[in-house]
């Protein structure tokens, strides 16, 4: 049987400790001087070399050349200390959590004050301190408080605040941390090597991942990989599948799925996941952390990005930061406070890839979210309107359009905003029946059909707000076809609804609803398209709109006679 890796790297002098130079190094200097205590307290998340340091410094202090921070090896204490060592009889391990009751600290008390057998100091290392009882660490009180000259105290915890005052108020504190995904990753990297087993790129950083920063756990994770490993070595997609990560081409797809407000894809991902047999858990974890990723390329926007991310490989950077900026920093926001809600959701939920889903809906409709993030993840998704289609340019000066533009009103019927270029506003006319539209230049470039149907559902809720007789002729039975450099194609579900549209001039309403959602200015031609589908979720709620308790579902014609109607009663 082959020793475990975390034991058989386990330092021997604090010049091996690797990620704690704060700690090691001052009591190397304190070694060095003499000045040494009596008690010490050594606090800090498992694994990170808590009692491997006061194994050393036992060692340090018992070298027959010492006190010193580099322990001979030769004498006899230091053989005995050394790092899976047989241990000596002058320095005890004591487990608070096995050995915390009242009377073996009342032992303790008794047998401390007998001289070491073969050393300079008698020590005690009390791993897991917080583990004393009341009772028992008011036994240890008076002797750590004043111990005889031969005596030294270790104490180790993982939580300093439940060890009574009185005791932590003795002791030197040194608080260890974890280790830097950086520094750890370099030392797994020369365990490798000295195993002398070849991993694929990708899986150091699984590891360190997986580890949380401890050096143990990263040396006992990486151990079950070697121990695994083929003649090829270790292989990233048998490390993906034991470590229980979510592969990152998922991570993509759904990422990317945002990105395009793209539900159908989304939702296939998720079934790709759970059919694969990863955790609905470990899927919203990964993909929160993906987000925090992206929102931190986001923030940095250039190269300075790859010192914190500095495990991605440079085509994942580039993607990451492809993705950032389509997704943009109030949608990411917004979607990690959704991602992390969801994931306490799911702590006990019996359906983990219920709440998944339900994550992932909540992330695609934004315009439902009338909180803050959800405003302004729509102010962002109308700010990037570039996305979609080229907007209108022209090389001639701003105030040349600008005065071409007011000449234009004079004709004009209506008015509305429309986008000229990025930051740029003016007054303009719209098309109407009776006047010539404003012209607006053909730019050449691919349209992105498919984001424009994406867009169309809250191109239709800015129609309602402006007319609803546009908008129950275009929410039951209409759908976009296409669009070009001069015009966007509409398909309607019949000839009677196509000749209701064209006779209450309701191309300018969506034309004006295309400009002010996705920020794209073109003219509205309307085809007959049967296969239309008519029985979706918006022409269910025109059909009700109405006259909800009847169903009643009104014509076009009826509509308009009725618009028409209550204008002439008004007097308009």
């Amino acid at each position: 049987m082959s020793l475990a890796l975390y034991r058989k790297y386990r330092p021997s002098v604090f010049a091996d400790v690797i990620g704690q130079e704060h700690v090691t190094v001052p009591l190397s200097n304190a070694l060095e001087s003499g000045r040494t205590h009596h008690a010490y307290l050594f606090s800090g998340p498992r694994g990170c070399g808590k009692t491997s340091s006061a194994r050393i410094m036992a060692r340090s202090l018992n070298c027959e050349k010492g006190p010193t921070p580099n322990p001979c090896g030769d004498c006899q204490s230091c053989k005995d200390l050394v790092a899976n060592g047989p241990g000596s009889l002058d320095v005890i391990e004591l487990d608070a959590a096995t050995h915390g009751l009242v009377d073996d600290a009342r032992d303790l008390r008794d047998k401390a004050f007998f001289a070491p057998v073969q050393s300079r100091y008698k020590i005690y290392i009390i791993d897991e301190a917080h583990q004393l009882g009341p009772g028992a660490a008011n036994a240890l009180l008076k002797v750590v408080e004043e111990p005889p000259a031969h005596v030294i105290f270790i104490f180790a915890t993982t939580e300093p605040d439940k060890l009574i005052a009185t005791i932590r108020s003795r002791t030197h504190h040194y608080p260890f941390r974890l280790v830097p995904p950086g520094t750890l990753a370099a030392h797994l990297e020369k365990v490798c090597n000295s195993e002398g087993v070849k991993v694929d790129k990708g899986v150091i950083p699984l590891v360190v991942r997986a580890s949380g920063g401890s050096v143990r756990d990263a040396l006992s994770v990486l151990g079950q990989l070697l121990a695994g490993a083929g003649k090829d070595g270790v292989s990233y997609e048998i490390a993906i599948q034991l470590l229980g990560f979510t592969d990152g081409a998922l991570l993509d797809d759904a990422i990317d799925a945002i990105a395009a407000h793209d539900g159908a894809t989304l939702f296939k991902t998720i079934d790709r996941v759970i059919e694969s047999g990863h955790d609905p858990r470990r899927f919203t974890s990964d993909m929160l952390e993906r987000i925090r990723d992206l929102m931190i390329v986001d923030a940095l926007k250039d190269s300075t990005s790859n010192s914190i991310l500095r495990d991605m490989p440079d085509d994942q950077m580039e993607r990451m930061r492809n993705q950032a900026n389509r997704i943009g920093t109030a949608n990411l926001s917004r979607a990690a406070d959704i991602a992390a809600e969801g994931l306490t959701q799911m702590r006990g939920a019996t359906a983990p890839r219920l709440i998944l889903e339900l994550i992932c809906g909540r992330i695609l409709l934004p315009i439902g979210d009338n909180t803050e993030a959800g405003m302004l993840s729509r102010i962002e998704r109308l700010e990037r309107a570039e996305n979609i289609a080229p907007l209108t340019t022209s090389s001639r000066s701003s105030e040349t359009r600008t005065a071409e533009l007011k000449e234009s009103t004079n004709s004009a019927h209506s008015v509305s905003d429309v986008t000229l270029s990025k930051a740029e506003e003016v007054k303009t006319t719209t098309p109407t029946k009776d006047s010539a539209p404003v012209t607006t230049p053909k730019v050449p470039g691919n349209f992105d059909i498919a984001a424009l149907r994406r867009a169309w559902p809250d191109v239709i809720e800015d129609v309602k707000k402006r007319r609803r007789l546009t908008w129950s002729l275009l929410s039951a039975s209409a759908q976009v076809l296409s669009v070009d450099e001069s015009a966007i194609t509409i398909g309607i579900v019949n000839a009677g609804a196509k000749e209701s549209f064209e006779r209450s001039e309701s191309d300018v309403i969506l034309r004006n609803a295309f400009i002010d959602v996705v920020g794209l200015d073109r003219k509205i031609a309307v085809v007959v398209d049967p296969s239309i589908d008519t029985n979706t979720p918006a022409a269910r709620e025109t059909r009700t709109s109405e006259a909800p308790g009847d169903a009643v579902l009104l014509s076009g014609a009826a509509l308009l006679a009725k618009e028409l109607g209550a204008k002439i009663v008004e007097g308009k």
